[in-house]
């Protein structure tokens, strides 16, 4: 990793956002770019005045995270509305992470469009970590998600490179499901029956996720099988607790036109609920 982006609004949660890009930084060696985005739908009077204290806020910051350890430090400051700005940002600066704090929901719009973290992950091509606790410490616990697809696959391969995890815990979380268990089968089945036809099916879960694994050419992550008892995202959000892991990684899904605007994925829901780091990964460009 080498070059991470962060963005800030000067609240609480993107000062978390900063401080945990500031620890990545110092572990990784990678350099950070300061992005702020300033509304520019209002009087050009205002506008200068909130550049103006815009990037001397930046420098301000900038020059604290040079002084607490050797990590260089650019700032900039663009015009627009949040997520167009960050996505305009991420353009420049092709930054191999994008930190975002978790951002103020606002009731309406945000059923239709989502919040600011929500479109601006849909909309870029490189991986963000949106920080939802405060950076106390380097992270513990690293869980990833997968469905066992290609790109699942891929989208693990590549947040292992990113070395967010490399000094914690990895662990590989699969949600599977036991369809003779849905209510309509069930009142076939005895309750023994029942046990040793979920066993059966968890331990088809656990070969069939070794084999991923295995296949990724993957070592030291430990494999993690949960029943879908309800929807997925809520499965989740369960492991994670259970499981003890400060940060959560989840691959996006490509979506083209209209789909991008709609609400609804697996991602976006543990994104509006998880008390933890989330980390999306999106497919790759052309993929």
């Amino acid at each position: 990793m080498k070059k991470i982006m962060v963005a800030t609004d000067f609240s609480e949660r993107s000062d978390m956002a900063v401080t945990r890009a500031a620890m990545l930084a110092r572990q990784s060696g990678a350099a950070i770019a300061l992005v702020h985005v300033v509304d520019d739908d209002q009087p050009r009077r205002i506008v200068e005045v909130e550049r103006e204290e815009s990037q001397a806020l930046l420098d301000r910051a900038a020059q604290t995270i040079r002084e607490a350890g050797d990590v260089t430090c650019e700032t900039r400051v663009l015009m627009g509305s949040s997520f167009a700005g960050l996505v305009e940002a991420g353009a420049q600066l092709r930054p191999d992470l994008l930190v975002i704090g978790a951002h103020r929901r606002q009731m309406l719009e945000d059923v239709f469009i989502g919040t600011t973290a929500e479109r601006t992950i849909r909309l870029v091509d490189f991986p963000v970590l949106m920080v939802n606790a405060p950076a106390a410490r380097d992270y513990r616990h690293m869980m990833h998600t997968s469905d066992l697809s290609a790109g699942s696959q891929d989208a693990l391969q590549r947040a292992v490179a990113l070395g967010i995890g490399a000094d914690a815990r990895n662990s590989v979380l699969h949600i599977f499901d036991a369809p003779a268990l849905r209510l309509v089968m069930v009142d076939t089945m005895s309750r023994d029956e029942q046990k040793r036809y979920l066993a059966n099916e968890r331990q088809d879960a656990m070969r069939a996720l070794r084999a991923f694994l295995s296949d990724a050419k993957l070592e030291g992550i430990e494999p993690v099988v949960r029943y879908k008892v309800k929807a997925t995202h809520d499965e989740i959000l369960k492991a994670a607790k259970a499981e003890e892991a400060d940060i959560v990684m989840l691959a996006t899904h490509g979506r083209r036109g209209l789909a991008k605007l709609l609400i609804g994925s697996v991602t976006e829901k543990v994104l509006r609920a998880a008390p933890v780091d989330i980390l999306s990964i999106p497919p790759r460009r052309g993929g």
